[in-house]
């Protein structure tokens, strides 16, 4: 019985009927692990407890925060504990484990965070905890950094009895209802979040505070925002799939809170302290913290044909339709493709000298991925092939993946050494240093930033977008054909053939080492990564998938396959003497099978109709 078809007095599985009491936020559910969950409580309190005294004392012997922050601090430590203890004390056990656990499942990379100040806290950008006024080589820790240090481990210790409750608020509600209109949001919101964490936390023009993104930032720090970055929209995801409205939105406002302990403090810093800016990155993060929050508010399921709805606001509003989000879909593809022609065209380095600039081959591959995902955008704005176009850009913003790593490790492998000049920050140093020389990244390398973002934007509104068909059908598709089973050996073979093709050279020059899987691995071999990731992600799902999302499937990957095999022509003819590699011809073969496949798929469905 799934919770659309439960009869609207039968509430033993835990889930809201809408239109009556218990559709609101904080409503009452059966509570299976009573213990498990005063537990977790008590053990995110105590953690709560610890931040707030962690950010009471110096985390850095000898040293200061850059403002006042602890009274933010204080609060923004208390306020889950607060949120936890209310629900607990009310009888939500669902939204209690779901509050702990979204709690938990950011703990460890806020725990990296704070380790960085351990390791070496003069390159920690933490400016609400510690702000250098003079140059410090590795400084020692203060008192402070230990109770930062528990609070996250108490954290984490509390997930661990708050899952049970959660599995079996999970187990008890049965299936998930088909239209998750509402909780669809929060994967966009955990995506934008999380390209928020790998951007620059603030902006600095202090000496003593290097404000670099994700990746150009000390190793610790690194780990962190990468680990936020990552469980952040997966947090979500697992949210939104919870079948227990109450675990969702206790998951929703979990994981906003600790969002928004990372992401408001730099917000702050960058409006009081002098010399230092906001920046768009922890904009980003306190604005999806702030949205993932007021989702658990909202109502999770929409309510029934005929049905009233009282006493709940949230559940009269309605999220936009099809129309909208496939407006949405093409936009923000559109918007992403024009980022990267921006990205390709414009200079990703400039000279701080009279250095001639050098060129960057992969640009071209870059604006060959903005013409890739371009065209079937424009196509999602047509009815009848909006579908099958939605379907596709789902897969070509890979493209701007593959190219915009290759166009950003380009610029880091030349500016990683460059000379700074202590000028632009406005002190005078004691020692003499050099003159300024070498590279600034340019205009270039933040097109490509931003089109990479877009891109992953634009390739989550193109999923939700599929859910929202599969909702707005007769019968959500559950008894539509699935592509012909004759597709499996095809696609298997193109699953080989593209995993060969992205580790292996496309062409070869003299005195080139291209990026690789297995050898040579670089910045750029994550673009490599991540479009063979989605790419055989699309066929994993070509057997389970209508024959239109199918063959839309498989033609995008046989695209992204082409712009790989593309490089030949678009990068290696910058290069003297190039010639076509192995990984040309895999690639050729590759994009060719999946083409074909797609094919099967459609004709195959047809003969069994």
């Amino acid at each position: 019985m799934t919770s659309r078809s439960r009869h609207p007095d039968d509430n033993s599985a835990g889930q809201a009927v809408p239109g009556t009491a218990s559709a609101e936020l904080l409503r009452s559910e059966p509570g299976a692990r009573p213990r498990a969950l005063v537990l977790s409580a008590g053990l995110v309190s105590a953690g709560a407890v610890a931040l707030a005294v962690g950010a009471l004392m110096p985390v850095v012997r000898g040293g200061s925060p850059g403002f006042t922050a602890a009274p933010l601090l204080v609060v923004l430590a208390l306020a889950p504990a607060v949120a936890v203890l209310y629900a607990v004390s009310t009888g939500r056990p669902g939204l209690t484990a779901g509050l702990v656990l979204g709690l938990t499942a950011l703990a460890p990379g806020r725990l990296l965070l704070d380790l960085q100040l351990l390791a070496d806290g003069s390159l920690a950008a933490r400016p609400e905890l510690f702000l250098a006024d003079r140059l410090l080589a590795l400084p020692p820790a203060g008192p402070g950094l230990w109770p930062l240090v528990a609070g996250h481990l108490l954290t984490l210790a509390a997930g661990a009895f708050a899952a049970g409750t959660a599995r079996d608020e999970a187990e008890l509600a049965g299936e998930l209802d088909g239209h998750r209109r509402w909780r669809l949001l929060g994967p966009v919101l955990g995506v934008a979040g999380g390209i928020g964490l790998l951007l620059a936390p603030l902006g600095s023009g202090n000496a003593y505070l290097l404000a670099k993104n994700a990746f150009e930032g000390p190793t610790v720090a690194m780990a962190g925002y990468l680990l936020l970055a990552a469980l952040l929209p997966l947090t979500v995801l697992v949210a939104v799939s919870s079948p227990s409205a109450g675990v969702g939105k206790g998951g929703f406002a979990g994981a906003g809170l600790a969002a928004l302990a990372v992401g408001m403090p730099p917000v702050v810093a960058g409006l009081v302290v002098d010399r230092l800016s906001v920046a768009p990155g922890s904009v980003l993060v306190t604005v999806a913290g702030l949205g993932l929050f007021g989702l658990a508010f909202t109502r999770f399921d929409v309510a029934e044909a005929g049905e009233a709805v009282t006493g709940d606001l949230a559940g009269e509003a309605r999220l936009p339709g099809l129309f909208w989000w496939r407006l949405a879909t093409g936009g923000l593809a559109l918007l992403a493709a024009a980022a990267a022609v921006a990205g390709a065209l414009t200079p990703v380095l400039t000279a701080n000298g009279e250095t001639p600039v050098p060129e960057t081959p992969s640009r071209w591959l870059l604006l060959g991925a903005a013409v890739v995902l371009a065209v079937p955008a424009l196509f999602v704005f047509v009815p009848r092939l909006s579908a099958f176009a939605r379907g596709v850009v789902a897969a070509t913003w890979a493209g701007v993946v593959l190219a915009g790593a290759a166009v950003l490790s380009a610029a880091l492998s030349v500016t990683e050494d460059k000379a700074v000049d202590p000028a632009l920050f406005g002190v005078d140093l004691p020692l003499p240093l050099p003159d300024k020389v070498g590279y600034s990244a340019g205009p270039g390398v933040t097109w490509t930033f931003v089109a990479l973002a877009l891109a992953a934007v634009a390739a989550l509104a193109a999923v939700i977008t599929g859910v929202v068909e599969r909702d707005d059908s007769d019968d959500g598709g559950m008894d539509e054909p699935r592509a012909n089973g004759a597709v499996l050996t095809p696609v298997v073979a193109a699953a080989v053939l593209a995993i060969a093709a992205f580790g292996t050279p496309v062409f070869t020059a003299p005195g080139y080492t291209a990026p690789g899987l297995w050898s040579d691995f670089g910045a750029a071999s994550w673009g490599l990564l991540g479009a063979l990731a989605v790419v055989l992600g699309l066929y994993a799902l070509v057997v389970r998938s209508r024959p239109i999302a199918a063959a839309a499937a498989l033609a995008g990957a046989a695209l992204v396959l082409g712009l790989r095999a593309a490089e030949l022509s678009l990068v290696g003819s910058e290069y003297d003497g190039s010639s076509a590699g192995i990984g040309f011809w895999l690639a050729l073969g590759a994009a060719v099978v999946s083409l074909v496949a797609a094919g099967m798929a459609v004709v195959g469905s047809r003969r069994s109709e």
